[in-house]
């Protein structure tokens, strides 16, 4: 009868732990656990509850990941604009240094330690330019964008990042415009001009999503790629709607809640580069909240409304696939 070794060619390996990426089907002895493992495909993934919030707010931003996210802006009534940052360990959130300027409908990237904020709304002005820089201790205003506009998406690092649609005075944009680190610069626009969009992946490397288009109120479930010189139009969400949150890459995204004129979602979608898939629901269906992902087999949702301002924090995890081979 044939061995291991004989089907695939080598002798399992003994590791001190376990690989780093294995492969579908890679078997190992772990030696510190004393154990037979294996790669098993990984599962779809599922929501458990975080921490709370100490605001519950909608329509603010987000950067970071699941258990490096930084929280700023939103709003907590209809007429108060909040200037509030909030960080993320994993399990509580943490009070920090406030925006200078309070607002909602606006959008951020970066990481917990050095993120951009750029536009958005308050009672003046309406659509704000002013972009804002945060340190990992205080926000400190920087170059404003070329136009002022809200309910915009973007991705990136704080030193090379992007923001894209979003709506202006009259009517929604199909605008990009690139940050250096420094200042903005008008690029190439978005096929499909829409608001209240989602934006995952890099500076040259982007993905954008969801949102509303002309005539309004219609939902789009469209998907577009950035190249780092231009957009094109990749294959559709499954379900069109707005207000989502997510991150993740061009080629692993998550696309999290949202809502249409009639009801709100808790659907979660992955994207694997070439199409999405539906997996598990949010407990709490919500949109307009706040939520991000390095990756789409993990991430984090935010606040939002459900109805009411919600302060839950719910994190999305994808199982590894590492399974034990069971002792008789």
């Amino acid at each position: 009868m044939a061995n291991y070794k004989g089907i695939v060619g080598q002798e399992i390996e003994i590791k001190a732990s376990n690989p780093d990426n294995p492969i579908i089907g890679q078997v190992w002895y772990n030696r510190t656990d004393d154990v037979l493992k294996y790669k098993a495909p990984q599962g779809t993934g599922a929501w458990s509850t975080g921490g709370d919030l100490n605001t519950g707010r909608r329509l603010g931003a987000s950067s970071g990941g699941q258990s490096t996210s930084l929280v700023f802006g939103g709003s907590a009534v209809p007429t108060a604009y909040k200037s509030e940052t909030e960080s993320y360990n994993g399990s509580a959130w943490t009070e920090l240094n406030n925006l200078n300027t309070a607002r909602d409908h606006t959008t951020g990237f970066g990481t917990q330690t050095s993120s951009i904020m750029a536009g958005g709304t308050s009672p003046s002005p309406s659509r704000h330019d002013e972009t804002e820089s945060w340190n990992g201790s205080s926000w400190t205003e920087v170059n404003d964008l070329n136009g002022g506009k809200r309910e915009m998406a973007s991705c990136g690092t704080s030193s090379a990042g992007l923001i894209f649609g979003g709506e202006q005075p009259t009517p929604f944009t199909a605008e990009t415009e690139s940050w250096n680190g420094t200042s903005w610069s008008e690029v190439a626009d978005l096929n499909t001009a829409r608001q209240r969009l989602t934006g995952a992946g890099t500076q040259s490397a982007g993905l954008a999503f969801g949102g509303d288009k002309d005539p309004f109120p219609t939902m789009t479930n469209e998907t577009e790629a950035w190249n780092g010189s231009s957009w094109s139009e990749v294959n559709d969400l499954n379900t069109a709607r707005h207000g989502m949150s997510g991150g993740g890459s061009q080629s692993s995204a998550i696309g999290i809640g949202g809502a249409n004129p009639s009801q709100r979602f808790g659907n979660t979608e992955q994207y694997n580069g070439t199409s999405w898939s539906e997996v598990a629901d949010l407990s709490n269906a919500r949109t307009i909240g706040q939520g991000s992902a390095e990756v789409n087999t993990t991430g984090i949702m935010v606040g939002g409304w459900g109805p009411g301002f919600i302060d839950k924090t719910e994190e999305f995890s994808t199982p590894d696939g590492i399974e034990t081979v069971a002792k008789e």
